[in-house]
């Protein structure tokens, strides 16, 4: 018996002497690659590499051919005296080209990218981190496929499919970040989430109420956080990552480190962000059809107690448009065994004041319409309870429930040009949810379930006070003065069912009931003729589809698909002055409204070196929220904050529609030469009795198109991004597509160049530069109250330690 155990002993240790340790690297940022799998293809051994990127194999033959491969990078082989040769190091580059792709958000569990009719983006966490954007609104600019609107620098407001702000539903870590008070304008809630912690983005395009309810209907942006990690052994895991970034256009000053500890069973991640942007310098080229276009020539600050009008020195240097960003996480990960994991999250974000610069750049006269205009501190906060099981049982194979708590605290205080009274209104919005999602696979089957309520307290506060006597005196708010509350609850399930490797079928449903709750107390400022407003919508969702796999280079999908929006305290009872001498006021018949969309999509993969996305929707608007002309008390004008002002209200519009095209193209030159580009139009109308009006929010044309260089160590992007002309006749009357802030004939096309580049210094560092929009060049996003930045160059040291 002794002799057997020594014979064992001696064959193991025999074997661990003859065990080669490979080691997976990225080609350009020398990081280690986990969960690379090497599949020796005489033997069918395969293995995955550890968190260090490493894998122990045992010495084959020479001859033997391994394969390596990763989610998101090219596929290599190399045999056993190949790997021998590179001193047992892989350098693995990305590939862009893939219809394989895990993604999450579709269904709230994981499926292939292949499996799923609907337009998906994804943005990586390596990818993030390559673009290196001051704001996550910046960063959604850049995928190509997302228009972003700005009122000020601090802002940016997402555009899929010519819906925007409370049409398009913004998830974090699975918790709805749409609110009760989310406005149907332009939003700029975005820059509160960190974009330095996110682990990827994804984008679905389309109505997402099946599977997240109410305000999905241009589509979700769903951000996932990074996890904490692991060490996967009883040795501490210990990581910290950081980075300092400087941009000239505006003189930003970016700070940013996070910490990982990691054990066998717990880790903890934190994190913090600090970022101080001064006044953005737009580009000096200007279309020489407007030569004054953007320009700042005067701004306004108090001196000796008086309101000036001071001369700007450089007209392109948006003055009063700087503000500072902070932001903490802290992230909590018990995982007991393989099949439990705990996890807390806890996120914060502030700012500083933030000028509405638009509002800072509108005379009245021969003046400023404002002396000042800002946002102030913009909180959010949001703590979470996240739960993960893993059973065996049929119905209930994948278990997961989030218990989220948020406080978002917003106010808008402003005062007019030669004058004392300073207005202030605050809003705080507490928010609890839950959402408790199961899914299974049975055969050919995979089911999904789930149920989901939320519910919105909102409190409304408003004073005036004189800055000169320091008197304070009360102030209509922007929303009921009596409080708000909104509550819903909604089940839904979602069915994928692969009939044959080439054909999978998809379908949901979802029913969801909401109530709204809104008191008007104080009829002070205006005599609403109610005091109380209730609402109570139920709405049922459904889509079908399916994929087409001819091969595995194919796909062809086709979804019809139906979403819904049920009136938020912001549509039914907001005051509010959109533009000068226009002032929304409440409407308390407001009904929810409908999406019904159908589109079609195909990508085509041409010999592993040339992908081809393309696709087209139209969309069916019905009781579609819009702002429209109207009365209050009989009257369609009022006298309101001191002058004459016409009443507007939000309506339910009969009807509207919208279609559109999108196209992607990724293309291998060389191994290390790659090629993309994007392009994506949408056309918007209401339709009339006598003929069709522009539909708000509707963008102009707009893409991307760029070369990627990826060598050891090294990687550069050259890219360009345009825009078509929105031209006067194509703007809606509503107010909301800011013609104010156009030329006289709408806003000009535009083109810009960009070279962004990162090199590996060595292990732990890393070097990036980027030069954006090289030729200086002037230009405005459509909709935008600020002119985009001019000639911009990015600095940015990065540690991985």
């Amino acid at each position: 018996m002794k002799n057997k155990i020594f014979l064992l002993l001696f064959l193991l240790v025999s074997n661990m002497l003859k065990a080669q340790v490979i080691t997976i690297l990225d080609k350009t940022t020398y990081q280690p690659l986990p969960e690379v799998s090497i599949n020796n293809i005489r033997t069918n051994i395969s293995l995955k590499t550890n968190l260090k990127g490493e894998v122990y194999l045992l010495e084959n033959t020479p001859t033997d051919t391994l394969k390596i491969e990763a989610l998101g990078y090219q596929r290599v082989y190399f045999t056993f005296k190949q790997i021998k040769d590179l001193k047992f190091k892989v350098f693995l580059s990305e590939q862009r080209i893939s219809i394989n792709e895990i993604i999450v958000s579709a269904s709230k569990f994981e499926e292939k990218k292949s499996d799923v009719p609907q337009q998906i983006a994804v943005v990586k966490a390596k990818e993030i981190a390559f673009l290196n954007q001051s704001t996550t609104a910046d960063l959604l600019q850049q995928t190509g496929n997302i228009q972003v609107q700005k009122s000020q620098a601090g802002g940016g407001s997402p555009v899929i499919r010519g819906f925007e702000a409370n049409k398009v539903l913004m998830v974090i870590d699975g918790v709805r970040m749409n609110n009760a008070i989310y406005r149907g304008g332009h939003l700029q809630n975005v820059i509160t989430i960190d974009q330095s912690l996110l682990d990827k983005v994804e984008i679905v395009f389309g109505p997402g109420s099946v599977v997240y309810g109410s305000d999905a209907l241009g589509g979700v942006i769903h951000f996932y956080t990074k996890k904490p990690s692991l060490s996967g052994n009883e040795k501490m895991l210990f990581k910290v990552n950081a980075y300092s970034r400087f941009a000239t256009a505006a003189k930003e000053n970016t700070q940013h480190f996070n910490l990982n500890f990691g054990f066998k069973k717990v880790a903890f991640l934190s994190s913090f962000t600090y970022s101080n942007f001064g006044d953005l310098k737009q580009g000096a080229n200007r279309n020489s059809a407007y030569p004054d276009f953007g320009k700042r020539p005067f701004y306004q600050d108090r001196i000796n107690g008086k309101d000036t009008m001071i001369r700007n020195n450089d007209v392109d240097i948006q003055k009063l448009a700087g503000y500072q960003q902070y932001d903490f996480s802290q992230k909590i990960l018990f995982k007991p065994s393989l099949n439990v994991e705990h996890a807390l999250n806890f996120q914060y974000s502030t700012s500083s004041n933030i000028n509405r610069y638009d509002r800072l750049t509108e005379y009245a006269g021969a003046k400023f319409r404002f002396a000042e205009w800002y946002y102030g501190p913009q909180n959010r906060l949001l703590t979470a309870y996240h739960f993960n099981l893993k059973t065996n049982k049929k119905l209930v194979e994948d278990i997961r429930i989030t218990a989220s708590y948020q406080a978002i605290e917003e106010s808008r205080i402003s005062r007019r040009f030669a004058n004392n009274n300073l207005d202030a209104r605050t809003e705080n919005v507490n928010i609890l949810a839950l959402n408790a999602d199961a899914g299974s696979v049975i055969k050919n089957h995979e089911i999904r379930y789930g149920l989901e309520a939320n519910y919105n307290n909102v409190q409304s506060k408003a004073n005036r006070k004189n800055i000169s006597s320091g008197a304070i005196a009360n102030l209509d708010t922007r929303y009921p003065d009596g409080g708000s509350n909104m509550n819903s609850i909604a089940f839904y399930a979602t069915h994928s069912w692969e009939i044959s490797p080439k054909f999978i079928l998809s379908d949901g449903l979802r029913y969801s009931q909401i109530k709204l709750n809104a008191n008007f107390e104080d009829k002070t400022f205006f005599p609403f003729p109610y005091d109380k407003v209730k609402q109570q919508a139920g709405a049922l969702s459904g889509n079908i589809g399916f994929s087409y796999l001819p091969g595995a280079d194919w796909k062809i999908a086709y979804l019809v698909s139906s979403g819904f929006r049920a009136p938020n305290v912001d549509d039914l009872g907001k005051v509010f002055e959109s533009v000068a001498g226009n002032i929304i006021v409440p409407n308390p018949n407001l009904k929810p409204e409908y999406t019904y969309n159908n589109e079609f999509n195909v990508s085509k993969i041409i010999a592993d070196k040339v992908s081809i996305e393309a696709g087209a929707y139209y969309t069916w608007y019905r009781n579609a929220i819009t702002v429209q002309n109207s009365t209050f008390n009989g009257q369609s004008s009022i006298f309101y904050d001191g002058q004459i002002s016409k009443v507007s209200t939000s309506t339910n519009a009969n009807r509207a529609f919208i279609y559109g095209l999108h196209g992607q193209l990724n293309a291998k030159i060389s191994s290390s030469l790659s090629v993309n580009s994007t392009l994506n139009y949408t056309y918007g109308r209401i339709k009339g009795p006598a003929s069709n009006t522009p539909l708000d929010h509707i963008p102009p044309l707009f893409g991307q198109t760029g070369l990627q260089l990826q060598l050891k160590k090294f990687r550069a992007d050259f890219f360009a991004q345009y825009n078509g002309w929105k031209r006067l006749k194509n703007y809606s009357s509503s107010g909301e597509d800011n013609l104010q802030y156009a030329t006289i004939d709408g806003m000009p096309s535009w083109c810009v160049f960009n070279l962004r580049t990162a090199y590996q210094l060595n292990k732990k560092l890393q070097m990036q530069a980027a030069l954006e929009n090289i030729t200086d060049q002037n230009y405005r996003m459509f909709a935008s109250g600020i002119n985009s930045a001019g000639r911009n160059l990015v600095l940015t040291l990065r540690g991985s330690f």
